[in-house]
């Protein structure tokens, strides 16, 4: 499977290096890193080739993505087999955790509100004590008036189905707190996006 057969996202391609960066920031040189809802591959394929030091787990809830994932990540040694990961799941795989981060772009805004508190959970059991949680995303930020660009997306999202949409922020925090998670930092994005880091309440 070459790469000109894979789907491709021009939103992941925009944003990969942007999102590298504060990584790379957040990050040790070297990190096991689990990535929920890996989609195209495209952020696993430009972080694990940029960071050799980081090994990196591709996941995702679609089984059809797994093969296009493992393709696009064809040659880099640092970029395990992706395995089939639903947050929504009662019971999810074993994992070969604990990592030092988990990281999640562009999911919850696609899923059922209840993915939010599914990975939560799911952070608060695999991560190191003193591992992180990247969530990168638009988000609704009460106080804070919201783009034109951010509304408009959120009502798309809402016709195409009612439980999707874009999430408040502090929602989002109250299911972390509920999971012993703690908000560290919020980092402006391009786009009106946000990458927000969270840490194990210990």
């Amino acid at each position: 499977m070459s790469h000109a057969s894979l789907a491709f996202s021009p939103a992941a391609d925009r944003n990969k290096q942007p999102i590298l960066k504060v990584l790379t920031r957040l990050l040790p040189d070297h990190a096991s890193v689990l990535e929920v809802a890996s989609g195209t591959g495209q952020h696993a394929a430009h972080c694990a080739a940029a960071r050799p030091g980081w090994r990196w787990q591709p996941s995702d809830a679609d089984p059809e993505t797994l093969p296009r994932i493992a393709a696009r990540c064809a040659g880099l040694d640092n970029v395990a087999a992706p395995l089939l990961l639903d947050v929504l799941a009662p019971v999810g795989p074993a994992l070969p955790g604990p990592f030092d981060a988990i990281y999640c772009a562009n999911l919850l805004h696609i899923a059922p509100w209840a993915a939010c508190a599914g990975l939560m959970r799911l952070a608060a059991r695999e991560l190191q004590f003193d591992g992180a949680l990247v969530i990168y995303g638009p988000f609704f930020v009460a106080g804070e008036a919201a783009s034109p660009g951010n509304l408009s997306f959120d009502a798309d999202l809402r016709l195409r189905n009612p439980h999707w949409g874009l999430r408040w922020m502090g929602e989002l925090l109250t299911e972390a707190a509920s999971a012993g998670l703690r908000l560290q930092e919020r980092v402006a994005m391009p786009a009106h996006n946000l990458a927000l880091w969270l840490r194990p309440l210990r």
